[in-house]
């Protein structure tokens, strides 16, 4: 078991969850299939939505919803959380099958996921964090989580060991989940979403970022006012030396995407019409 105060237990004090992956226009289809056919001859713009730490595809359900009812497509590929590396490398094996534009959406560690995966791929038009990390080369999320106070996921950890005991998998103890990771939601929610939690690797989620996509790319930032994983004035930080556009949600909690889904669309959508 690795001991409180380990720098691998506060690795997890700065990754976090919820994901999935949308579809604006038409659907994520195999490089190998047809296209579907659009005014022009064009193709879609795919909205890819990454969790991370602690949740699943399933916390992107209600900006999924939105989507869906505005008739855009859904897919929601599931985030191994193993490894920053690995990560990045599955979501760009999927990025890989998509013939049109594609929007990355990351939130929490899934906007250290999209920063790298996007490298690579020309037809990835825009980066969008939600109370996200977004490294710079050489930054790990254990150093950006300690940046600025404010945090409160540290002192909820709780951990389990890994096969052979030189790492474990970092949970919220269900006891906190509520108040350290979504405030604004009910405890019903919560508790069920405590319960079903999808762990992170605290050795292989510390891994240091290699070049940035968002320096190439134009970038959009939801910031969470009020969360209380990864500190708001370390997320203003981030939006401004990345350059994104930035817009603020007042009292909203880490998984802003689960509490204020209509804020979260609308920046999606600023970032797909400036650039389809």
């Amino acid at each position: 078991m690795i001991p409180e105060g380990h720098p691998r237990r506060r690795v997890l004090g700065g990754l976090l969850a919820a994901g999935g992956a949308a579809t604006l226009g038409a659907a994520a289809t195999p490089a190998s299939a047809s296209a579907d056919a659009r005014p022009g001859g064009a193709t879609g713009t795919t909205v890819v939505l990454v969790h991370g730490v602690f949740a699943d595809a399933s916390g992107w359900n209600a900006v999924t919803a939105r989507l869906l009812k505005a008739g855009h497509q859904v897919i929601a590929p599931a985030n191994p959380l193993r490894d920053l590396a690995g990560d990045s490398a599955y979501l760009s094996s999927v990025i890989a099958t998509i013939p049109g534009p594609v929007l990355l959406v990351g939130h929490s560690y899934g906007g250290e996921v999209i920063t790298h995966a996007a490298r690579g791929h020309a037809h990835v038009k825009a980066l969008v964090y939600v109370a996200a990390f977004a490294p710079d080369e050489g930054e790990s999320a254990l150093q950006l989580a300690g940046k600025f106070p404010g945090s409160m996921l540290e002192g909820a950890l709780t951990t389990r060991p890994l096969p052979g005991g030189t790492d474990a998998d970092g949970y919220v103890d269900p006891a906190k989940f509520h108040d350290v990771f979504a405030q604004d939601l009910p405890r019903a929610t919560t508790r069920v979403m405590a319960a079903s939690q999808r762990p992170g690797s605290l050795g292989g989620l510390a891994g240091p970022s290699g070049a940035p996509a968002w320096k190439g790319l134009p970038s959009w930032y939801v910031v969470a006012t009020a969360d209380r994983v990864i500190p708001p004035a370390l997320q203003r930080f981030m939006a401004e030396r990345a350059g994104s556009r930035t817009a603020e949600v007042r009292g909203a909690s880490h998984v802003v995407m689960m509490s204020r889904p209509d804020a979260v669309v609308r920046q999606i959508d600023a970032a797909y019409r400036a650039t389809r």
